[in-house]
């Protein structure tokens, strides 16, 4: 049995390799050339080719030693909306838990915050100021909730205003609790965006809030994009699904702070 599967992998084509290579970033998010070429029964110089060609086609971006998952979030506002409503819906409600009465909450653009906003305790005098037009319409149904919108150039893609306009506003804010979006989230890499302005933003967030929390929904977990925000330590709250793997889990717990599993 195992000279016939040592057969196999020494008949691999290379296009063969390649697809199983990225099956593995699919299933565990990062991949490390030396354990690829052992396991392939290749040169590490011959799995750094591949790596190289999946992370021109989009697939991942290479990182010492290795590669991460390029993040699947790179979707339009409209399509992101749409998707995995009832993981972010579960992601909200425990998210929201985290907000204490007479707080000042900063609230990010993003589909799960749009959730969020949602699921917001009413009546407890929060005051929510929030750079997202759909979160500021879900806020207006919400009683007992003060509505702030940071206003500028709104961005179609991220869903929220950008921009000088919208910095300035950010950097005159003091929030006790930022929810923060994110298009990916990796334990060594850190939090990123796919949009420079977007990351800039999400940067003053932080700046401007006592507290940071993050809910993620489990796609985004263990990828990259190009725009490194914060390191995943500058999070003091994680939310994510019940459906990431134990291993991920342990991994975020060590990075980040108090991690939520959503239920």
């Amino acid at each position: 049995m195992q000279r016939t599967r040592q057969a196999a992998i020494e008949s691999l084509l290379p296009d063969e390799r390649e697809r199983l290579i990225l099956e593995k970033l699919r299933a565990e998010g990062r991949v490390l050339a030396a354990e690829l070429a052992a396991q392939l029964d290749t040169s590490e110089h011959t799995i750094r080719r591949h790596l190289r060609d999946l992370a021109e086609a989009g697939h991942c971006k290479r990182v010492y030693g290795g590669a991460l998952l390029t993040s699947p979030a790179n979707k339009p506002a409209s399509v992101r909306m749409r998707e995995q409503l009832p993981a972010k819906a579960r992601l909200a409600r425990a998210a929201a838990a985290l907000a204490k009465p007479n707080q000042v909450i900063l609230l990010d653009a993003g589909s799960t915050n749009v959730e969020i906003a949602a699921a917001l305790p009413e009546n407890a005098g929060l005051t929510v100021i929030t750079t997202s037009p759909q979160a500021g319409v879900r806020l207006l149904e919400r009683p007992g909730i003060e509505v702030i919108l940071i206003g500028g150039r709104v961005s179609a893609q991220a869903a929220g205003a950008l921009g000088a306009t919208a910095l300035v506003q950010i950097q005159q804010v003091k929030a006790d609790l930022c929810f923060l979006g994110a298009c990916a989230l990796d334990p060594l890499e850190g939090i990123a965006a796919f949009d420079a302005e977007d990351a800039e933003m999400k940067r003053a967030m932080i700046a401007a809030s006592g507290q940071i929390a993050a809910a993620v929904t489990t796609e985004k977990l263990m990828t990259s994009a190009p725009f490194v925000i914060a390191p995943c330590a500058s999070l003091d709250y994680l939310v994510v699904d019940a459906d990431v793997p134990k291993l991920h889990l342990k991994q975020l717990k060590a990075a980040c702070g108090d991690v939520t599993v959503a239920r």
